[in-house]
């Protein structure tokens, strides 16, 4: 073990800073530019090296993540070019006719938000949900709230805290203490789906009584909350071919459909090389989106496709750097931590590179009780603690360096990097702090956030307790 210096202080020192700061709901990017400016210059004792490594820091975690922004862009290009046919609307059309009443409407709603919100994320989803899906389930009885609720708990919770076909969560959790991303989006799915299970069945016998039958005057009166609903342009819809609409509602469903298939396939028979998941996962989903944009973008039109498609990769990017984009210089610090990444974005050479937070905790490991329950509801507290700052990632490389760092022969790092996940996700992802996404929830099903992220509390609570006792109980 190296032995700490004055450097080591002073990283522990800004962790506890960035950690405060998002207690008290702020960003972190600054302390964390800072902190990686003045470790490296404390450490190295140059000033030239403390600039670089604030620059080398943020191009190591760029990198390493970059794959990340592509996969976001493509989808969120993919399901801009479906909005252009109207075929997102008619994707969603044959689901309404089975919410025959607010119970059955209350699991469909689930399902068809869970599944779409595996695939194109939740926030862009949440419009083409909220539009198509709210209004046929409160039509058929349930309430605004639970509708609102089932959205909230089933895409920016449950779907979200796996993240398990793009696997951006999983990767920047593994990402700053070298761990396996698809083993931690392996557990985190099995974890999601036990805390979603539980959440969500709390928010149905909160409702039950309250949901009404399809023909009550009532639900008409609910309706009339609701903020109109986005239709696509009638400019758009006279370019789009109506044939083509129905041809992309059923190719996009059937073509990621194949693809979960395929990975799951690999991941059960270890083919090809162990199974086709992680970044050879992530480069598949993108792959397909890719081919599936350009055949949208040339069935708007084959003229209009050369610039069109050129503006769907555009607002793709913007729409992941503004998602991401605080996450590089967050990573980047937190880069600086390990072992693995210090030494180049400090240009050591073939000195020894320091691992700072793994140090102090080696250091600090007598201090720290040798319990695996105290160690995986510590990893979860933080993981809830780096979540309110409303992102829900930026949190995710501290949990998986922590993770690492602590893991003890009770408790796998992997493990604690995906309960870390669930508590950042599930609080800042968009599922309890009303500062989050949640705002564009409760936005467009006409509801109170605050209302909606006190109603949130129990259930996302209860169901992240007893993901950690099962984490805990299983592996």
């Amino acid at each position: 073990m190296m032995e700490l210096t004055i450097s080591h202080g002073l990283y522990a020192l800004v962790t506890l800073v960035v950690i405060l700061t998002m207690v008290f709901r702020k960003g972190v990017v600054l302390p964390t530019l800072i902190g990686t400016f003045l470790v490296a210059w404390v450490y190295s004792g140059s000033l030239v090296t403390g600039f670089t490594s604030v620059f080398n820091a943020n191009l190591t975690a760029a990198t390493e993540l970059f794959s990340i922004f592509l996969i976001i862009t493509f989808m969120v290009a993919l399901l801009h070019s479906l909005k252009d046919l109207g075929a997102d609307q008619q994707m969603i059309a044959p689901v309404q006719k089975f919410m025959t009443n607010g119970h059955v409407a209350f699991v469909v709603l689930i399902g068809i938000t869970f599944v779409i919100s595996l695939f194109f994320w939740p926030t862009p989803a949440v419009p083409l949900i909220c539009a198509l899906l709210v209004p046929a389930a409160v039509r058929a009885g349930l309430p605004i709230m639970a509708a609102a609720m089932v959205v909230a708990l089933a895409g920016q919770g449950m779907a979200l805290s796996s993240d398990y076909i793009m696997q951006i969560a999983p990767t920047l959790s593994a990402s700053s203490a070298g761990l396996n991303a698809s083993v931690i989006a392996d557990k985190a799915l099995i974890l999601s789906l036990v805390s979603g299970a539980l959440a969500l069945s709390i928010t149905y016998l909160m409702f039950r009584k309250k949901i009404r039958k399809p023909t009550d005057p009532l639900n008409k009166e609910e309706l009339k909350k609701l903020p109109g609903q986005q239709e696509t342009s009638k400019k758009n819809e006279s370019l789009a071919n109506h044939k083509w609409r129905k041809v992309f509602a059923i190719l996009v469903p059937l073509a990621m459909l194949g693809v979960m298939i395929f990975m799951i396939y690999t991941k059960i028979t270890g083919g090809r090389t162990g199974g086709f998941e992680g970044g050879d996962g992530a480069a598949l989903i993108g792959g397909v989106a890719v081919l599936l944009l350009a055949l949208a973008s040339l069935a708007f039109g084959k003229v209009k496709a050369l610039d069109r498609i050129s503006e769907h990769i555009t607002n793709g990017f913007v729409f992941a750097f503004k998602a991401m984009g605080p996450v590089i210089p967050i990573a980047g610090f937190f880069f600086l931590g390990s072992g693995e990444f210090s030494g180049s974005i400090m240009s050591l050479g073939d000195v020894q590179p320091p691992a700072f937070l793994f140090e102090l905790v080696e250091a600090g490991q007598a201090a720290i009780p040798e319990s695996t329950f105290l160690t995986a509801f510590g990893i979860l507290l933080v993981g809830i603690i780096t979540g309110l700052d409303g992102s829900g990632f930026s949190g995710l490389p501290l949990t998986g360096a922590l993770s690492g760092a602590l893991a003890t022969g009770g408790v796998d790092a992997t493990t604690l990097a995906a309960i870390g996940q669930l508590g950042s996700i599930w609080t800042g992802g968009g599922a309890l702090v009303a500062w989050s996404s949640l705002v564009a929830v409760a936005g467009f099903c006409g509801v109170s956030v605050m209302e909606l992220a006190r109603k949130n509390f129990i259930p996302v609570m209860a169901g992240l307790i007893l993901a950690t006792f099962i984490a805990l109980w299983i592996w």
